[in-house]
């Protein structure tokens, strides 16, 4: 019988995966593939090499949708903002449906995320969800109803490059940010960024990871490390709540792994929340690194 499938790709700067899902979401296939590093041709080329061969193997033909790190350009149609900087410029849908023939639909990989964990994640059931990615890069992705909004410029939840909320208290200079600004939030809050911070108070380089790891050992160095990173995400996320409200706020990327933010950032932020109480709840993504690409793949449940 010929399967109908819902495919979704993460275009990321290292990998590029695809999961096809049946109608009822279950996963039925899942491959990756190094990304081509500044190759645009090779990159599109391994897109349709991996959706052609999953339909092969599972004989059916799906529906595509696609998690960019950047996003299309109202004006020109062309991928802006993105970290991989060989599709910037490019017309990513157009070619893309060229060669799949067929419609393709694209988000930006926070929404994709965003949408996953509301769907069937940590944020199922909750009428507004804000998903965060804290890794490399900082993103944002919201999502009503189970609904990305996108919005007229197709940057809601650009959240990473606002700038840090009272940045002035934190008694260094504003870090420089690719996007040609200084002091984003994701130049405070990503997982290079807590290395850097690290290093500039103590001296010592760590990867984010290891500087988790020896809080949790009791190091003290790498805990004020942590306490600093703490009180600018509490700060952060206070903002998106001031303007969003949302029910739920789930946390993605390396550092959602670090257990102590779930506690101490919900703590931290009511001191920056324009209300007597806050009922936003601050939780782990329940997909992991796959939530990216599930969330592209049901892009094709919004009308």
């Amino acid at each position: 019988m010929f399967r109908r499938l819902r495919i979704g790709i993460d275009l990321g700067g290292t990998k590029i995966e695809l999961v096809a899902l049946d109608e009822s979401g279950n996963v039925l296939r899942r491959r990756r593939r190094p990304t081509p590093q500044g190759d645009y041709l090779a990159t599109i080329r391994v897109v349709t090499e991996l959706v052609a061969a999953a339909e092969d193997d599972l004989g059916g033909r799906g529906s595509v949708g696609i998690g960019i790190p950047g996003t299309e350009s109202v004006a020109a149609g062309h991928i802006k903002n993105a970290n991989s900087t060989c599709l910037i410029g490019r017309p990513l849908r157009d070619d893309l449906q060229r060669l799949l023939q067929r419609e393709v639909r694209l988000a930006n990989d926070a929404n994709c995320f965003a949408l996953s964990e509301a769907i069937d994640g940590a944020g199922r059931g909750a009428e507004v969800v804000f998903g965060v990615i804290l890794g490399t890069g900082v993103g944002g992705g919201i999502v009503v109803n189970q609904r990305v909004l996108t919005g007229v410029n197709r940057i809601a939840g650009e959240w990473g490059h606002n700038p840090l909320p009272s940045a002035e208290e934190e008694g260094l200079p504003p870090p420089a940010c690719y996007c040609g600004r200084s002091g984003c939030v994701e130049t405070w809050l990503s997982g290079p960024a807590l290395s850097l911070d690290h290093w500039r108070h103590h001296g010592e380089s760590l990867t984010a990871e290891a500087v988790g790891a020896r809080a949790g050992a009791g190091d003290l160095a790498a805990n004020a490390s942590l306490q600093r990173y703490e009180r600018r995400l509490a700060k952060a996320l206070a903002q998106v709540i001031n303007i969003l409200d949302p029910d739920v706020i789930v946390l993605g990327g390396g550092l959602s792994n670090l257990e102590r933010l779930y506690r101490s950032v919900p703590m931290l932020w009511t001191a920056h929340v324009f209300s007597d109480e806050v009922r936003t709840r601050l939780l782990p993504n329940v997909h992991g690194d796959s939530s990216g690409v599930r969330g592209a793949a049901w892009l094709w449940d919004e009308a």
